[in-house]
């Protein structure tokens, strides 16, 4: 939401917005011009915002909606405001300006896809609007280049917003198996991506992804790419999951505006990296969003090849699950996916859009879930000195740390960067 407020401004929208807690966006977003913000969501503050200049659209995320009778949307309902999901803003935006839209979607991948896609076309000299759901080294989360021609943006499977769009092309970096909540079977959340294929132009994706989905190979709208494809490696990439989506965008970019094969493989090669993907906090202390079994299969990929570029002897991994509905459909999935950790420090799960009839897994159930091998390495912990100190004397001894979570105000993440980097955002 911090991405797509600051992509409105640019675009001449007046935007204010609210928070239940100060996070790290505070910063960026005023630093943007966009101060009108306020620090909870009753009803009062909004009516206040809406007094100073008078509110014509409310754009707000799923997360109100496991909200009873949220303030702010009671609000607007009463004073007839209008009131959606960031879809229609951005489709809006899209339409007014004329852009097509290069949307990534799948399972796992497709933050980091995205910013690389971002990356390749500025390195190609092409102005860019774009969205995405993590900090850019190169740039704000969301922007409007008003000579832009392509809208590059995350389209997130959740609450099946990916359905809201009709993409010029589409980029699908791989496709498992999340939010049971929205699709209660695989069957389910597959048939939402053929959908997604459906209503795109033109697609690119895995082989096995197409024949997971069932898909026309003979359907010339689709750019199938095989995982084993020796050109893969022509990406540099630190971690085999990152060489693979670079090595799509690489064919997506070049297919979408004529660049040729080794002028994008050059541009992906120099990708910066984004936030929370493998992301630095001090010397072999790194924070990764990896909260899926796959995703934490491709962190572990990165952290691998990172040690032995280092000579490093230990991985040691901090893992908090992102929710505790996920585990209770995930927990068996992480079996072997640590493979390669000297020493697991597993979290309670991160609550958030939990549902009540599930009792709360503990890490000791959960980590009855891994081989024998890592299961030897594991052990509960939490957030408090204990668990810093412990952080510390690996650092010392020489390790690598990373930090595996998913969560927002409160998760692990936000609490390394309190202890080990000082960087608490600011009011």
């Amino acid at each position: 939401m911090a991405g797509l407020a600051t992509l409105a401004k640019d675009a001449g929208y007046e935007v204010s917005g609210s928070d239940i807690q100060i996070t790290q966006n505070f910063g960026l977003l005023k630093s943007r011009g966009i101060t009108d913000i306020n620090v909870g969501q009753a009803s009062e503050q909004i009516a206040e915002t809406n007094r100073k200049k008078q509110i014509d659209w409310f754009v707000y995320s799923s997360a109100l909606n496991s909200v009873k009778d949220h303030p702010e949307l009671e609000f607007c309902k009463a004073n007839d405001i209008k009131i959606s999901k960031r879809d229609e803003l951005i489709n809006q935006i899209i339409s007014d300006k004329n852009l097509k839209l290069v949307a990534i979607a799948g399972t796992h991948g497709k933050t980091t896809t995205t910013a690389m896609t971002i990356w390749a076309l500025k390195q190609l000299g092409l102005q860019t609007t774009y969205l995405v759901g993590a900090t850019l080294s190169s740039g704000d989360m969301g922007a409007y280049e008003p000579e832009s021609e392509y809208f590059i943006y995350e389209c997130d499977e959740f609450d099946r917003n990916f359905l809201a769009y009709s993409p010029f092309f589409s980029i699908i970096s791989g496709v498992g198996y999340d939010h049971h909540e929205i699709y209660p079977t695989r069957e389910d959340y597959n048939q939402s991506f053929r959908q997604f294929l459906n209503q795109s132009q033109r697609a690119i994706l895995w082989n096995s992804d197409a024949d997971k989905l069932g898909l026309d190979r003979k359907n010339d709208k689709y750019t199938l790419e095989d995982e084993a494809n020796p050109a893969v490696e022509d990406v540099t990439l630190t971690g085999l999951y990152n060489r693979r989506d670079g090595w799509l965008v690489v064919n997506a970019v070049s297919q979408i505006t004529g660049a040729t094969v080794s002028a994008v493989t050059d541009a992906i090669n120099d990708f910066p990296g984004v936030g929370r993907r493998f992301e630095k906090i001090s010397n072999n202390l790194y924070s990764d969003d990896a909260h899926t079994p796959e995703k934490i299969v491709g962190c572990m990929s990165v952290a691998r090849e990172t040690a032995k570029k280092n000579g490093i002897q230990k991985i040691v991994v901090i893992y908090e699950p992102l929710t505790n509905r996920r585990m209770h459909y995930l927990a068996k999935d992480h079996h072997s996916v640590f493979d390669g950790a000297d020493k697991i420090y597993w979290l309670p799960s991160y609550l958030a859009r939990e549902d009540p009839s599930l009792s709360i897994l503990s890490p000791e159930q959960l980590i009855q879930n891994l081989s024998p091998s890592l299961r030897s390495v594991a052990e509960p912990a939490d957030k408090n000195n204990e668990l810093k100190a412990k952080i510390s004397h690996h650092l010392q001894s020489g390790d690598l740390v990373v930090a595996m979570a998913g969560g927002g105000g409160g998760s692990l993440d936000e609490w390394l960067r309190q202890e080990f980097l000082d960087q608490s955002p600011s009011t």
